[in-house]
């Protein structure tokens, strides 16, 4: 009988551990953190939800505010299908949910020590210099992505994938997780930069929040499309049938056949994000990183007493 694997400590342990902790340090900055009432304006940012959403809106319609919006709602398309996609293409290839999930350890620490190291060249004047230089590796990275999902099938064999496999796949998450940070670090930068001091935490959020918005949905219609760019035929079937819809498949089925994939939607996805993205950084980044030139006073807000 093969022994039975005992874990360190359960998952209830770490929560309540954790949770502990989380308490704890939270207590004592609510304590022992005092606030420095010189740096605390006499006036108060907004006066209710009315104020706050006019105040959001007034911000919206400045002309600098709203291309930065315009164009970072864009930006993030050559990133949705592998972002978004890839994931779910390596566990359909055969690649264990639970080995997926593991690969993600190596991460945290560089996840700690990017910002760190990014953070000094994104300090300065221009921090979405850095996007830009960063944006063409985190494309072509995509189709790193898309070579990985393709490759799965021809090293997979009975006993799971090879120890190689797994070291390319890291080796592309690290490379994808320095692209990311980069230009993450930079678009925070640049909000930091540009927010108007008296209204800051409006500002912030709405800037970070549109931001965050870029990325969420191209990912949704990557997710979306996969399917119905996808190409299967009817193999094995008496007669004519298709595998264009749900209820055609069902048929080919009946009738003694499959629906075998002849072109996978991701393949597709990847190909077409790819050159939108670089349409975008060629065409649509330089007038993206002009945006750091605008003086101060295209970002401030006209406020009315």
């Amino acid at each position: 009988m093969a022994a039975t694997k005992k874990s360190l400590f359960s998952l209830p342990d770490f929560l309540f551990f954790w949770g502990a902790v989380f308490l704890v340090t939270t207590t004592l900055v609510a304590f022992l953190k005092k606030e420095n009432q010189e740096l605390i304006p006499a006036k108060e940012e907004t006066k209710g939800i009315t104020d706050t959403y006019r105040l959001l809106f007034s911000i919206i319609k400045m002309p600098a505010v709203l291309t930065f919006c315009l164009l970072i709602l864009t930006s993030k398309v050559g990133f949705s299908a592998a972002d978004a996609v890839t994931g779910l293409k390596l566990v359909e290839e055969g690649v264990p949910k639970e080995h997926l999930a593991l690969l993600a350890v190596p991460m945290v620490p560089l996840q700690i020590i990017l910002p760190l190291i990014i953070s000094k060249y994104t300090a300065g004047p221009q921090p979405l210099n850095t996007f830009y230089k960063a944006m063409p590796y985190r494309l072509l990275l995509g189709l790193e992505f898309a070579f990985l999902v393709w490759w799965a099938p021809k090293v997979k064999h009975e006993g799971g994938f090879p120890l190689y496999y797994y070291a390319v796949v890291v080796l592309s998450y690290a490379l994808h997780q320095i692209t990311l940070y980069s230009m993450y670090v930079a678009i925070m930068a640049f909000n930091a930069k540009v927010s108007d001091p008296l209204i800051g935490g409006t500002y912030m959020t709405l800037l970070n929040t549109v931001s965050n918005l870029g990325g969420n949905w191209p990912s949704t219609v990557a997710l979306w499309l996969v399917d119905p760019l996808t190409v299967k035929e009817c193999q094995g079937a008496q007669g004519h049938h298709t595998c264009a819809t749900a209820a055609a498949s069902e048929l080919c089925t009946a009738a003694g056949g499959s629906c075998v994939t002849t072109l996978d939607g991701y393949y597709v996805e990847s190909i077409v994000c790819l050159i939108l993205g670089f349409a975008w950084w060629f065409f649509l980044g330089p007038k993206f990183k002009k945006l750091q030139d605008e003086g101060q006073s295209s970002w401030k807000c006209k406020r009315s007493n």
